[in-house]
């Protein structure tokens, strides 16, 4: 927030349209999701591993592949990988009608700050949880590892989402940035279903042909999506709209995402 007066790349308000939105979600997903998830997510694993073992396997966390590797290396493999899966999963959200509909309370915004890091849905979040649950707790990594990672792609996130203007040169084709991201929000789709999906890292984007740099523009002439003039305004009536535009009849929602030809 200091470095968006100090070095402010757009004229915008310190406290623009939505943000109290967004302190709302981000209190709600940053501590009593993340409750619910402790009680919950532990009830299903024990219930998860309990089958898994009845089947003869063993349990997921049981495996630790990289269990005494030095913190250095289980750090490394572990951000790479799991900036990897959340760029693959972060591609589904724009390219699945279904999770489309989660997935566009996110990009409701229209004045792109810090504060927008945390504007994500609540089942957006579970979505994220489910899919990279197996492929990251096989590994064992070490909690400490873990903490440095959260905290350290927490402060990234909120880096790529601010108002602050950083060009990040040659190392674009590695890291993302606000530069990149910003195009992200694009309420035009150069791309199918958008473009510079990356998390953390930008390579991903670059080496699967999702990335999107025009030279001659520094930043989009307008952030949403297309089709926002019928999206709700009140955060309870965005919270169930994913619910209500999946329902079927006649007053059922367009659910393809913007940029596919039918959302699949």
């Amino acid at each position: 927030m200091i470095l968006e007066r100090l070095l402010p790349w757009r004229k915008q308000k310190l406290f623009r349209k939505g943000i109290l939105q967004d302190l709302i979600l981000l209190v709600f997903n940053g501590h009593y999701l993340g409750a619910l998830f402790a009680f919950v997510g532990g009830y299903v694993i024990e219930s998860l591993n309990l089958l898994l073992i009845g089947y003869g396997l063993p349990a997921p966390e049981s495996l630790k592949l990289v269990d005494g590797w030095p913190l250095v290396y289980q750090f490394f493999v572990f951000f790479v990988l799991k900036d990897f899966i959340e760029w693959w999963i972060h591609v589904q959200l724009h390219r699945n009608p279904i999770l489309w509909q989660f997935h566009k309370l996110h990009h409701s915004i229209v004045e792109l700050d810090w504060i927008g890091n945390f504007r994500f849905h609540p089942g957006e979040i579970v979505v994220y949880r489910m899919l990279s649950y197996l492929p990251l707790v096989v590994l064992g990594v070490d909690g400490r590892v873990i903490l440095l990672i959260a905290v350290l792609g927490t402060i990234i996130g909120n880096l790529n989402h601010s108002n602050v203007k950083l060009d990040p040169g040659m190392f674009r084709y590695i890291i993302n940035s606000p530069r990149m991201h910003v195009w992200h929000h694009d309420i035009i789709c150069h791309g199918r279903g958008g473009q510079n999906f990356g998390i953390s890292l930008s390579v991903w984007d670059w080496l699967f042909g999702t990335a999107y740099w025009p030279d001659d523009q520094e930043q989009p002439e307008q952030l949403g999506f297309d089709g926002m003039e019928a999206y709700p305004e009140t955060l309870l009536k965005r919270l169930l709209q994913p619910f209500l535009a999946l329902l079927p009849g006649e007053g059922r929602r367009q659910v393809a995402p913007p940029g596919t030809d039918d959302g699949a």
